[in-house]
């Protein structure tokens, strides 16, 4: 029988990247609602059997510029309340630790690039623990703290909260494991002033997508499908 999966996006170059053929091995029809253009109710998404909240460069705190989150935060919610299986990346993550009453902010500095990981006890002992030593991509600012009840996963030197488990179903991640590394190009574009802004080179990011991307496909693909596994 068919599975769903509903995913909001934020971005359209922001998709889900490499789950998008492991989702659909494993029997997954995939749904895109699109942040700000489609509808978000709190019913319909509570109901599938997987939502993945991806990312994008707004924040959480934002809801005067950006309303649609209102609605995008109280569908989050009530799913989470029923501890249905969801996975949320970066400002996904940020929704979700808000959504269960933690603390999101800016933190006025950035990490962007590919950069390891410092996996905590528990992060080792999750499915976290096969990505290893293998540089994930970064790309953010804000910072969430770690929801009450929920276990704190990984760490990099200048955030502390890179990840957070809640039980076995509900994940949520700082960094970007889901992103083809075939198609950085498309991020380099569309983050073009950001990365200006912040005086990176795109070069550096293309040259350690090309380095780490395959082995980092590999090891993402192990950690998403141990998730997986014990999620749903």
């Amino acid at each position: 029988m068919t599975r769903t999966a509903w995913v909001i996006r934020h971005l359209a170059f922001e998709d889900l990247g490499i789950l998008t053929p492991l989702l659909t091995e494993r029997g997954y029809s995939l749904r895109y609602l699109e942040a700000g253009v489609d509808s978000i109710h709190a019913d319909g998404f509570a109901q599938a059997d997987l939502a993945v909240i991806l990312g994008g460069p707004i924040g959480v705190y934002e809801t005067d510029r950006y309303p649609f989150l209102l609605a995008e935060q109280r569908a989050i919610a009530a799913r989470l309340a029923q501890d249905r299986p969801t996975l949320g990346v970066c400002l996904g993550a940020q929704l979700m630790a808000q959504a269960l009453g933690a603390e999101v902010v800016a933190t006025g500095c950035s990490e962007i690039g590919y950069a390891p990981l410092s996996l905590t006890d528990e992060g080792q002992a999750s499915a976290l623990g096969g990505i290893g030593t293998v540089p994930v991509l970064h790309w953010h600012g804000d910072q969430f703290s770690i929801p009450a009840g929920a276990v704190r996963l990984a760490q990099t030197p200048g955030f502390p909260n890179q990840a957070f488990s809640l039980g076995p179903r509900i994940l949520g991640l700082q960094f970007h494991l889901e992103a083809d590394h075939a198609q950085i190009e498309r991020w380099l574009i569309g983050h073009a002033h950001e990365l200006s802004a912040r005086g990176i080179d795109p070069q550096i990011i293309r040259h350690d997508a090309a380095r780490h991307g395959a082995a980092l496909a590999l090891a993402a693909r192990a950690v998403f499908g141990a998730w997986l596994e014990g999620a749903c």
